[in-house]
């Protein structure tokens, strides 16, 4: 039994919660991936998979061995990039989950880490919130750009970095599309904005919760008549459609060729710190090593706050 396959294997099945598509992402057959759970289990002496038609969970000692089985994974791919990398030259993936609404910005990191070490494949994941913080602690992330905020509630062992801070505007069509790309307009109040038909994030997202605060805080509550967990979906309905939007800034910048609409402040702000987050370590990786060298560079969060609609984009 190739032991370390195998916890491969059971990281996948834990990923993927499914037996077909954790066999697909290891590039092995079903079979093959039943086999070496069972193999794992005879090597442990204990039962790791609750056994049914289809994937149902893990058995107590499946914890506990999934568990090792990642520390055992982040050892064994800090050691190889040790080993295939030099400090000036690292090798290997870096996996970076994202919220939604921050993907533009962790688009634009990713593309600038690999132009600058062709070594480094990033693999960009949008994630909510909560899948975040779970993944960055069991070890399946490497680093993740998100709230911030939220760490402070958690016993956690993950440590930020700091990056930008989340505004959001009101996005409707103008009235007159503008000569080249999406007009910023003057400030509108939380209050005014409940007033318009709005397409939102579904309430299980982070930033809509932080959204509804600012309705709540305005003496008003809203009734969406759109939701949706898709950042493409929300701005494209204002697009086509005779609705309006709440969008980050990041989201604003990202649709800015769009010159049939514009965005508006909305006031009072409602500030959110967005920040790089991974695990606390004296000793990372290469790639999470270099990625934390650009996340902190200033050329970089210049860069960042620019393309999350930065107060001086805003008129006067």
């Amino acid at each position: 039994m190739n032991l370390l396959a195998s916890l491969r294997y059971l990281a996948a099945l834990d990923e993927h919660k499914h037996f077909g598509r954790a066999a697909q992402a290891c590039n092995i057959t079903q079979p093959a991936l039943s086999n070496a759970l069972r193999a794992l289990e005879d090597e442990f002496g204990a039962a790791i998979v609750v056994r049914g038609r289809a994937f149902v969970g893990f058995t107590a000692e499946g914890e506990r061995v999934l568990a090792s089985a990642r520390r055992m994974l982040h050892e064994r791919e800090i050691l190889k990039q040790q080993l295939d990398s030099s400090a000036d030259s690292p090798h290997g993936h870096l996996t970076i989950g994202v919220v939604p609404t921050a993907v533009s910005i962790a688009a634009r990191f990713a593309a600038m880490l690999h132009a600058r070490h062709p070594g480094i494949t990033p693999v960009v994941l949008s994630l909510n919130s909560h899948d975040i913080e779970t993944r960055l602690e069991n070890l399946s992330l490497d680093m993740a750009l998100g709230y911030t905020e939220r760490l402070s509630a958690r016993n956690t062992r993950l440590t930020t970095l700091p990056q930008y801070t989340e505004r959001y505007f009101l996005v409707r069509r103008a009235a007159k599309p503008s000569p080249d790309s999406l007009r910023f307009g003057s400030p509108m109040t939380w209050a005014d904005a409940a007033k318009l038909p709005l397409c939102l994030l579904t309430p299980d997202m982070h930033s809509r919760t932080r959204v509804d605060s600012a309705f709540a805080a305005a003496g008003v509550t809203v009734k969406p008549v759109m939701e949706t967990n898709s950042m493409l979906t929300l701005a494209l309905t204002v697009v086509v459609g005779e609705v309006c939007s709440v969008l980050a800034g990041a989201l604003v910048c990202a649709v800015q060729g769009y010159r049939e609409l514009e965005a508006l402040p909305l006031t009072p702000d409602v500030e959110t710190p967005v920040g790089f987050m991974m695990q606390a370590s004296d000793r990372p990786s290469r790639t999470l090593e270099a990625a934390m060298a650009l996340a902190a560079e200033p050329a970089w969060l210049r860069h960042a706050a620019d393309y999350s609609a930065h107060p001086e984009s805003r008129p006067t």
